[in-house]
């Protein structure tokens, strides 16, 4: 299985932010890696995985309590 670069939107904001939901990513089997550039206004998570995981990425960012769309590209 090939892993695809995925993009979305979050309303992750900070360091403090990335930490909370870093243990809800990292239960998620199959992500090889992954980043949220807090920086950019649309503060865009980047995850190196299956696209049949988006579900799954998307449901861990959720528990950890921010909100995330998936961006088409």
């Amino acid at each position: 299985m090939k892993n695809n670069t995925l993009k979305f939107k979050t309303n992750i904001n900070c360091m403090g932010c990335v930490a909370k939901v870093t243990p809800e990513l990292d239960q998620v089997a199959a992500i090889e890696n992954w980043k949220v550039d807090i920086h950019n206004k649309e503060k865009i998570l980047t995850v190196e995985a299956s696209s049949e995981k988006e579900k799954e990425i998307m449901q861990a960012v959720e528990k950890a309590g921010f909100k995330i769309e998936k961006i088409n590209s």
